[in-house]
Formats: structure tokens, sequence, C-alpha cells
């Protein structure tokens, strides 16, 4: 399968099978050492989350002026004041929230969609929203293109959830957020979590793990600081 979509992408834009394979074993290793130097070291040690961060091209959802950059340890810009994020934090917000291969997760943010296709593989289901629609598209693409069947891309506002596919298992917020939304706590499961980053708008925010009891009693916990651009929308960032 993965032979086969970047194969696709590749004709698409008109690189020849011997670059690509070239190209391809070197991102490869790019991943190999990004994975080792900025995931590892930082104490992520899930073997799935580990696996999929070896897997997932990351440059391919980057702009193509950037993909030489694209495993380095930093944000990068993709357009509309988004950013896809760092590496190290991709993969420490997709361990905390304890994905099972029967997990049903709800991002708020798709973003470039690099989240979802990491997540995609620890899940049995990924619901992505992104209120750029230029934005969700390319993702859309990006994803179709390279055979992640298991996420499904909205454009419209995140910060409502996607009602007619919860409850869920998993809610990631993938921008900096106010306050938790209430929307999303109403759709997690009992004993559903919650990864979100909670704080001012373009300063330090705190990232928060929420969880739900089997009662509904909710409790966050908070780590450590990040920086996040806001959610956007008509309260998210308020």
């Amino acid at each position: 399968m993965w032979g086969r979509a970047l194969l696709v992408v590749a004709l698409l834009v008109g690189v020849t099978p011997a670059s690509l394979a070239t190209e391809t074993a070197e991102r490869a290793a790019d991943r190999m050492g990004m994975v080792a130097d900025q995931i590892v070291r930082r104490g992520v040690n899930d073997p799935r989350v580990l696996a999929a961060m070896r897997a997932v091209p990351r440059h391919r959802f980057v702009p193509e002026r950037l993909q030489a950059t694209a495993y380095d340890d930093n944000p990068l810009p993709i357009g509309y004041g988004q950013t896809i994020s760092q590496p190290y934090i991709v993969a420490k917000m997709t361990e905390l929230l304890r994905l099972t291969p029967a997990s049903k997760l709800f991002e708020l943010g798709t973003g470039s969609g690099y989240q979802a296709a990491v997540a995609s593989q620890l899940a049995a289901q990924v619901y992505t929203m992104e209120i750029h629609a230029p934005l969700a598209d390319r993702a859309r693409a990006a994803l179709a293109a390279l055979g992640y069947a298991n996420v499904t891309v909205r454009t419209g506002d995140g910060y409502y959830g996607w009602p007619e596919h919860a409850p869920f298992d998993a809610i990631l917020v993938t921008a900096a957020a106010s306050h938790i939304p209430p929307p999303l706590v109403a759709q997690l499961v009992p004993g559903g979590r919650m990864v979100v980053p909670v704080g001012p708008a373009f300063a330090t925010q705190r990232l928060m793990v929420v969880e739900k009891a089997s009662d509904g009693t909710i409790t966050t916990r908070a780590l450590f600081p990040v920086r996040f651009v806001p959610v956007t929308g008509r309260h998210g960032g308020q």
C-alpha cells in the first residue's frame, strides 16, 4: 500500500521511480534519526507511538519548500497562520491519548493532517475537523494519497465537536484554547480522555489531560508548558 501510494504521489508531481526510491530512503533515515534524537531521548517510550512516528512521512504534510527541514526539531508554518507541530509534541500528545486499536478519536484542528495520520496508526477511526477550508482540502488530499483510509476530514468549527460520530474514546485539541471546551467534554465517553493546550493566545500555555470517570466525574491534570497557535472560531479563543 505504501509503495503504491508514494508512486502515485510521485507521478503526480513528475518524480521518477528511481528518484523517489532515493528520496524515500533518505527520508526514512531522517525519520529514524528524528525518533531517536528528539522523541525517545525525551522520554516517549510507547512502542506503537514510536512505530507510527517512524512510519508516517512527515515531509509529505508540509509545503514543498520546507520538505528538507520537515524532520527538524521545531514546528513549521503551513499557511493561514497555522503550523505543523514539533515532532516531539506530536508524539507526546499521541502517547497521552492512550489509543487502542478500537479507539475512536476526534481531533480539533486538522492543520496539515500529520497528527491525524500518526493517530490513525493506533486508532480504529479518526474524525478530524479544520476551520480553514483550504487546509482541510489539502490535508484530505494528502491523507487520501498516502492511503490513510480511517481518517475522515471535515471543514468546520471543531469547538463543537462532531456530534454525529460522538461519543469519542479520545479527543485531541491541536491549538491553544482559553478554556476546556464543554461540548468536547460532553462528547467524551466515560473512561475517555482529552489532551488540550490551555492558556492565552500567542503566549505559553499548559498541556492538559482531561479524564472522564465512569460516573461522569471530570478530572484535569496540567503537564508541561507548550506554545500553540490559538483555536479559531466563534468561541475557541475567548
